[in-house]
């Protein structure tokens, strides 16, 4: 079947539209694309810490936004929240006695404002993205200067290992924290052209943690038991991802209060993992539209195991509301992958009538196993025509 795609692969990209032929070709439901709403695809990509090389130099910042809009991307995702840090000059961080620098280019410019110019007078969407959520290094300023803002695990332990290292977890249950980063969100989105604001598969919080006193205080308080022992404890995940849902209630009403246009985007994993493993109901926060926008971060290293993704209910559910992406890993440092793959992840994604972000921006060609050309001739092939996200 792959093959098949392969062949008729110049028609799929040229007309995109008729997705629901591929979605007949692959044996697929079509279901979701019959009922997606009619809204421009999403061609997105993440600007990372990874792209910092890019983001601080002027020229190079206006070649990359150059090279994004000619090949017809729509949307650029940029980090601003990394490492317990905010990545734009933020008097709130200040006040919280965690940011001792400002970021900016080396030729002095204030970064997210020139990025967000640039993009949109190219055509692209600006949606900047807190991508740590909760999470923040155990030596940085926010975990050492605020220590009653974190949470830990039953035994007592205050950090998880993962892709980003070791990591401390903020309560997402505290009233500072939440006030903190409502405060954070809300001075970004006043002081910058921007289209709306993203949280990841970070804006969560691991099922293991929660056992801190203020938490299980507040359970014991609402429940009259104590936190149970078993941190998969049904009625105890429900708790404490339901408490998570209410905080993202309020942050929404307040993003929206602020700028009632602004996207209110979401990038977490697949959510059978996303709620058992990390309290992230999603599903619930698009049913009760606390979302504008879903991107799930479908990362897979096979065509099935992704297949079997992006056709899930849940995402069909999501499509019927709002836009909706899948999450394509477009290489790392050092796990480069094929243009092919890519190609092939992007038609199957546009087959299930969704639209597509990547992961991240640097190894769309510049850390790639093919040539910088080919590769942007890939991506040209796969977005022929501009398709600029009016509605933002």
């Amino acid at each position: 079947m792959i093959l098949r795609i392969r062949r008729w692969k110049p028609l799929f990209m040229a007309l995109f539209g008729v997705s629901l032929l591929v979605t007949l070709l692959l044996g697929q439901p079509v279901l979701a694309v019959l009922s997606a709403p009619s809204v421009p695809e999403i061609r997105g990509v993440w600007i990372t810490t990874n792209d910092t090389g890019v983001v601080i130099d002027r020229a190079k910042l206006s070649g990359a936004i150059d090279d994004l809009a000619r090949l017809n991307f729509n949307t650029v995702y940029p980090v601003v929240w990394n490492s317990g840090y905010a990545l734009f000059p933020s008097g709130t961080a200040q006040r919280a006695n965690i940011q001792p620098f400002v970021r900016e280019g080396i030729q002095g410019y204030d970064i997210l404002e020139e990025l967000a110019s640039d993009a949109h007078g190219r055509g692209l969407s600006v949606i900047p993205w807190f991508e740590f959520g909760f999470m923040a290094p155990p030596t940085s300023e926010l975990a050492m200067n605020h220590p009653t803002w974190l949470t830990r695990q039953r035994d007592g332990g205050q950090t998880s290992f993962g892709v980003a290292g070791e990591v401390a977890w903020l309560n997402p249950f505290h009233p500072e924290v939440q006030q903190f980063l409502t405060n954070l969100v809300l001075e970004l989105i006043s002081r910058y052209d921007v289209d709306g604001v993203q949280f990841d598969d970070h804006f969560s919080l691991p099922v293991e943690f929660g056992y801190d006193d203020y938490t299980t205080a507040l359970y014991r308080a609402e429940t009259g038991r104590a936190a149970p022992a078993d941190p998969h404890n049904p009625h105890w995940v429900s708790w404490r991802a339901d408490k998570l849902t209410a905080f993202v209630e309020s942050l929404h009403a307040a993003v929206k209060a602020r700028r009632p246009h602004a996207v209110f985007s979401i990038a977490p994993n697949p959510y059978h993992y996303a709620y058992n493993a990390q309290l992230q109901d999603w599903r619930t926060w698009v049913q009760s539209d606390l979302v504008d926008e879903l991107i799930v971060q479908v990362y897979r290293d096979s065509l099935h195991a992704f297949r079997e993704q992006i056709f899930k209910p849940e995402i069909a559910e999501a499509q019927r509301k709002i836009p909706t992406a899948a999450g394509i890993l477009s290489g790392l440092r050092n796990a480069p992958v094929s243009m092919s793959f890519i190609e092939d992840q992007v038609l199957t994604a546009r087959s299930a009538g969704l639209g597509c972000t990547f992961f991240f921006f640097e190894s769309l060609w510049d850390l790639s196993p093919e040539p910088v050309a080919d590769r942007q001739a890939g991506f040209q092939a796969l977005f022929p025509s501009p398709l600029l996200r009016a509605s933002l």
